[in-house]
């Protein structure tokens, strides 16, 4: 692994890049389709499924190199911006070439935008991150994440209201996150945020009302979602929106209708309680 340039603020961290190298081990691959309880099992050799490129290439860092939190600590490749909390608020994918299951990847992140605001929630920062990974020499994902950094709420702040999910899905499917499925997939993906394992630092330091449900892992769920329901397509880009969090034990659904456009497909997960809690498009090629 290298990495480049050198941080005194957190806008100075725009330009920094960072390279990996990993080879995408059926192994894992498996564990995550048994642990999704999909249908279908690649191989080697085969592409791997629509966001599975998520198992790879994560920070496996010391517990001394750990924030608070669990994650890894910031001032390394991502900035340090003083503030405590972090969540992937979403991103968009696209898929120009199939990753080959048990091929060895090479993944260049780069920082594109450090963008702080200050609003009702207090101090945020917005920090854009791009991501190529490719394979002898063939450029296969490209990917664009947004991470946002903020202060702890207030004791007494107000609960945002989420908004209604949609009406007029063509397709549904529910899920039910138990404990066991957020272990499995914080596991198999290096997550050490404490909010999706350990109930006690969820509900007591961070509010929740139980463990909290991975973005990446309701995404990966949509993109699957939608190549069961256009299964001659190819998934080309999958742009996603974390809304509002989804929670252990409350059933959720995966949701979909036609989309703007003949190749697109409108997805969004529904929560308990018929909140947007997800919202998507996925463009397919042929």
């Amino acid at each position: 692994m290298t990495v480049e340039a050198a941080m005194t603020g957190p806008e100075s961290a725009i330009g920094r890049r960072e390279t990996k190298t990993e080879t995408i081990l059926a192994e894992r691959v498996a564990a995550l389709v048994e642990t999704l309880e999909l249908p279908d099992m690649p191989v080697a050799g085969q592409p791997l499924p629509a966001g599975f490129h998520w198992l790879f290439f994560t920070p496996f860092v010391r517990r001394s190199g750990l924030g608070v939190d669990g994650h890894p600590k910031t001032g390394g490749f991502l900035p340090d911006t003083g503030l405590p909390r972090r969540m992937w608020a979403g991103g968009r994918i696209s898929y120009h070439a199939p990753l080959a299951v048990g091929a060895v990847a090479e993944k260049e992140s780069e920082i594109l935008n450090v963008v702080e605001k200050n609003g009702r929630a207090g101090r945020l920062v917005f920090v854009t991150v791009r991501h190529r990974i490719s394979s002898g020499g063939t450029l296969c994902i490209e990917e664009e994440q947004d991470i946002v950094y903020r202060e702890p709420p207030a004791a007494d702040a107000p609960k945002p209201v989420p908004a209604a999910a949609p009406e007029g899905a063509a397709w549904t499917k529910e899920v039910k996150p138990d404990p066991v499925l957020l272990f499995r997939y914080s596991a198999l993906t290096y997550n050490g945020h404490r909010i999706h394992y350990d109930r006690p630092y969820a509900t007591q330091e961070e509010g929740y009302p139980g463990l909290v449900v991975h973005g990446p892992l309701v995404a990966t769920l949509l993109q699957d979602f939608a190549h069961r329901c256009r299964p001659e397509g190819r998934l080309a880009r999958f742009e996603f929106r974390g809304m509002a969090p989804l929670f252990v034990d409350d059933s959720f659904t995966l949701e979909a209708a036609e989309g703007e456009t003949p190749d697109s497909l409108s997805l969004w997960a529904r929560g308990p309680n018929g909140e947007l809690a997800m919202k998507a498009e996925a463009v397919f090629g042929a």
